[in-house]
């Protein structure tokens, strides 16, 4: 398994507006063959923070993910709303329970 922490700073009061945008391609998200995970999550400590998690069967369903139209759709989408570059960790997945 493959999983993502994607990590991207907002500008000021934004997170109403990627909230919307999340919820369009996660609709696209739920229908990957692979896909097993797709969140948005807010730092407590810092609200204006968001945090994507995300968990794929293997590197081909990322891979597919990554080449999606609602995946190119998304960056432009939320181009406005972000502070800077966004964080992106991809982990192999050992063990969850």
């Amino acid at each position: 398994m493959i999983s993502l922490f994607v990590k991207i700073p907002l500008k000021e009061g934004k997170t109403a507006e990627l909230t919307e945008a999340f919820k369009e391609i996660a609709a696209g998200v739920a229908t990957e063959e692979g896909n097993l995970l797709y969140s948005l999550n807010f730092v407590k400590d810092a609200p204006d923070t968001a945090i994507i998690m995300e968990r794929y069967t293997d590197q081909d369903a990322l891979t597919a993910h990554s080449q999606s139209d609602h995946y190119k759709a998304f960056g432009p989408k939320i181009g406005d709303l972000v502070a800077g570059a966004p964080e992106i960790t991809i982990m192999e997945e050992v063990w969850a329970a």
